[in-house]
């Protein structure tokens, strides 16, 4: 007999009923019974009307991106697959009137809630533990600074050239200019990119100030995080 009609009512009905006392379509494990069937519904089954259907659904939809790895024939239809014509408990309202002793609907729900839970939450933390693996880019800030020179017969040229020789890991000199203070004396304002992590720009400052002399004192203009 099989599955047939799936996206009918009728259908619908006939996968929930074999799904009352079942995980999965075929066996105690996911398989390509489970994914034939999943690929034959349009949708989720109603869940108020067909509650096994959807939980089965629900729970195979969470292996959708391992479907290729699931053991069983990848070519069978879902035609294949479900009940023989002398299966019992075909008709989910059947179910829903025998003895509760008999039948515990509420427990299977319960079951394969917290299996895909679980299944979820392994998930979870293995995408957080891969991510949390990945090198995390270096935190980095731009930085203008001004250095001011002693008079305007400082060398400028000869200043930017000793403190571009400061070399550092995590320091990238940049663009500079020459910038006007009054009475003919000029100031030297340089960019760089320091990583945080690596540079100090206090520390900087004081080496620079160590060119006694060229600079008189610096400043941070602007700092601002990459």
């Amino acid at each position: 007999m099989g599955f047939a009609d799936l996206v009918t009512d009728a259908g619908a009905a006939t996968l929930n009923g074999w799904l009352t006392e079942r995980s999965y379509i075929v066996g105690n494990s996911p398989s390509q019974a489970d994914v034939a069937v999943y690929k034959a519904l349009s949708s989720s089954p109603n869940e108020e009307k067909y509650p096994h259907a959807a939980r089965w659904y629900k729970h195979i939809s969470t292996y959708e991106s391992d479907f290729a790895t699931l053991p069983g024939d990848a070519t069978k239809s879902y035609s294949v697959y479900g009940p023989e014509s002398g299966e019992a408990t075909l008709n989910p309202a059947k179910a829903a009137d025998e003895d509760d002793e008999d039948v515990d609907l509420f427990g299977s729900d319960e079951e394969e809630d917290a299996e895909a839970a679980r299944i979820r939450d392994e998930r979870l933390a293995e995408y957080k533990k891969k991510k949390e693996s990945k090198p995390k880019p270096a935190a980095k800030s731009i930085v203008t600074m001004d250095i001011k020179p002693w008079d305007d017969e400082t060398d400028m040229a000869a200043l930017e050239a000793a403190v571009r020789g400061i070399e550092k890991d995590g320091l990238v000199w940049g663009a500079s200019q020459l910038v006007a203070l009054g009475y003919g004396i000029k100031k030297l304002q340089i960019n760089m990119v320091v990583e945080d992590e690596k540079i100090s720009v206090s520390d900087l400052q004081e080496e620079i100030e160590e060119f006694e002399d060229y600079v008189q004192s610096t400043d941070v203009a602007a700092m601002q995080k990459l």
